[in-house]
């Protein structure tokens, strides 16, 4: 990460806490809507100054206890907490994520075993820059046909925008460009090495949509939730995601949101029905 990237995040957060979350009056003469400076710093007991320093990227060495102070102010989530940790130790220099180390690509036999024992389960092992490390035969069925595998190796990133086809293929597009990015600032630099590579080719040919999401303030990523694909055979699935981290990798699990999406996934993997309920709620 950038020198300012935990600067961003501050300023972030802080625009998006409303005065009345903390108890603080809203008024009507505020020009923006989240808390003021000064009002975050009384409520984390720091200096105005300190955390002018902090937001500016001036200073890169905040204790845990300040890190504590200002997560309990800005009311953020677990997520978020550990975003803040990693961002802090990015900009003190501590190297937390190891940018030098090339991206885990090697799959370690217990999970293989574990995706083996996930069928008829869609599922796909992740390195930090994107990349399909190991998957289900089952979300070979349901990614391949999209374009998800295609390329040596396969990055969710690159497909996303740089394929034509992925608009298409994901109706909330937006949404899911913001996840893509958030999850991947989150697991590893971008001054890493081994990321570069992919950050200079989609800052071309991918363009704004890439360049202002990769600029933008970082966010704690979305480790479970609903996406919507098109898929070119079964037509619209909901998928119900969840993202388990584990050494250098994320493995993501996709099960039916409804009982469309189970009905179809079944039919894909040329199961019985009901070999995949659906997940509600």
């Amino acid at each position: 990460m950038s020198d300012t990237e935990l600067g961003k995040f501050l300023r972030g957060r802080r625009d998006a806490v409303t005065p009345g979350v903390v108890g603080l009056p809203t008024g009507p003469r505020r020009r923006t809507p989240g808390l003021r400076r000064a009002e975050l710093a009384t409520i984390s007991g720091i200096s105005v100054d300190y955390l002018t320093r902090l937001e500016q990227g001036r200073d890169r060495n905040p204790s845990p206890q300040v890190l504590a102070a200002l997560a309990d102010a800005l009311h953020l989530t677990l997520n978020e907490r550990i975003q803040l940790r990693n961002l802090a130790k990015s900009a003190s220099g501590a190297d937390a994520l190891c940018p030098g180390l090339p991206p885990e690509n090697e799959v370690r036999p217990s999970m293989r075993a574990l995706l083996d024992r996930l069928e008829p389960t869609p599922a796909v092992l992740l390195n930090r820059i994107g990349e399909t490390v190991a998957h289900t035969r089952a979300y070979d069925r349901l990614a391949r046909p999209v374009g998800l595998l295609d390329g040596e190796p396969p990055n969710r990133i690159r497909f996303l925008f740089a394929d034509d086809r992925a608009r298409a293929a994901y109706p909330d597009w937006e949404h899911v460009a913001d996840d893509r990015i958030a999850a991947l600032k989150a697991e590893s630099h971008l001054d890493d090495p081994h990321l570069s590579h992919l950050v200079d080719e989609l800052t071309v040919t991918a363009g704004s949509p890439f360049k202002e999401r990769l600029g933008a303030a970082p966010v704690a990523p979305r480790r479970t939730g609903v996406e919507r694909l098109i898929h070119p055979e079964a037509g619209e699935l909901r998928l119900a995601y969840e993202t388990l981290d584990t050494e250098g990798q994320s493995l993501i699990v996709y099960l039916p949101a409804d009982a469309t999406t189970s009905e179809a996934l079944d039919r894909l993997n040329l199961r019985r029905p009901g070999a995949l309920r659906a997940v509600t709620g």
